[in-house]
């Protein structure tokens, strides 16, 4: 084990990036004095397919990043767990990474790429689960024509420290969609990012998240559309029950001056279920150009539909149970996206869980 130390700037919470993130909780993941731990937890669960691979390797970035937590990262590990799928291959199974053993007395700096051929076909889960205090750069990258459903689940428990950057790489004509679900952890602030490099692209950016009495769950999503002719659609969903629970929802999306016929869409909303709850959510829209098919953003956050409770109970089904129905009703849509039943069933059944624990 090593403690870190670097020349870099140190987050002090007035920057932009940091200024909703409680960083004496991050357990010094931001200011280097974390004392890092060797350990390369992520494991290939099952037998891969033929024309998939997963080793580790040691691999330059596909992009820069400015997330001081990335950089150091990246100034301290070189190796990097890296699933490949070869081109023209079509995967019909999930294909599983998880967790092994983590540790919340040492941190763990993980680097992460998961590449696609051209024409390959695949769906990728990762589950964390445990606690653990873990910092992760994790890169995507589609070759022309290929197509990703990417499946990240956040189901630590209650001590975990997650930071992370997943950074997509989209080339011509690639269809990627990602779904990140965060309901366990005691901090959780996450950075979907995508980057299109040629015409074509496809992208979807969907999420769920809960958080209960004094979680904090951060996800901040940047869309660069760099280039003429690409599709990007946000969708993210989140709840909050008991005192002191904080979610943070940013969403930046960019249209450059030579990214003619953009269509791009992002919404985020969020449901109260209690006093001492707080949502922020901030959609930003940069457009440098005209020429675009259409662009726009939403955000709304509430509380409990008063008329959908009432429907329910005059229909003698009692109050929690009403409220459990709405809340499995208002993350339906995105968490039947994952069309995998088994996950699907399982999350479901985790929010029940914390829903009751919270005694929203």
């Amino acid at each position: 084990m090593s403690v870190l130390t670097t020349n870099y700037l140190t987050p002090t919470g007035r920057e932009e990036a940091w200024r909703f993130t409680p960083l004496k909780r991050l357990r010094g993941l931001h200011d280097g004095t974390a004392v890092i731990g060797d350990r390369h937890s992520l494991i290939s669960q099952g037998q891969l397919p033929a024309g998939v691979s997963f080793s580790r390797e040691t691999l330059a970035p596909l992009a820069s990043s400015d997330d001081i937590i990335i950089e150091r990262i990246r100034g301290a590990v070189s190796d990097v767990a890296h699933l490949s799928i070869a081109s023209n291959t079509e995967v019909h199974e999930p294909i599983f990474l998880g967790r092994g053993v983590g540790a919340i007395d040492s941190a763990e700096f993980s680097r992460v790429r998961i590449s696609l051929g051209s024409h390959a076909v695949a769906t990728v889960v990762i589950e964390n689960t445990g606690d653990t205090v873990l910092a992760e750069d994790l890169e995507i990258s589609l070759a022309p024509g290929a197509s990703l459903k990417f499946i990240t689940l956040q189901e630590f428990d209650s001590a975990s420290v997650y930071t992370a950057r997943h950074h997509a790489v989209v080339d011509k004509d690639a269809t990627f969609k990602s779904i990140t679900v965060t309901v366990g952890g005691d901090v959780v602030r996450i950075l979907p990012t995508v980057e299109f490099i040629a015409p074509g692209g496809s992208v979807e950016l969907l999420g769920v998240y809960f958080a209960t009495t004094g979680q904090f769950f951060e996800h901040r999503m940047h869309v660069d559309h760099a280039v003429p002719n690409a599709k990007s659609r946000v969708n993210f969903k989140g709840a909050l029950a008991g005192r002191d629970a904080h979610t943070v929802w940013i969403g930046d999306v960019l249209i450059r001056a030579v990214a003619e016929g953009t269509d791009t869409y992002e919404l985020n909303r969020n449901l109260l279920l209690s006093d001492g709850a707080r949502a922020d959510s901030v959609p930003n829209l940069e457009i440098e150009t005209g020429e675009i098919v259409g662009a726009g953003h939403a955000s709304t956050t509430g509380r409990f539909d008063d008329e959908q409770l009432f429907y329910l109970m005059s229909r003698g089904i009692t109050l929690e149970n009403a409220r459990r129905l709405v809340v499995r009703g208002f993350f339906n849509e995105i968490v039947n996206e994952i069309a995998v039943e088994s996950i699907q069933e399982r999350l479901m059944n985790r929010i029940d869980a914390e829903l009751e624990r919270a005694g929203a």
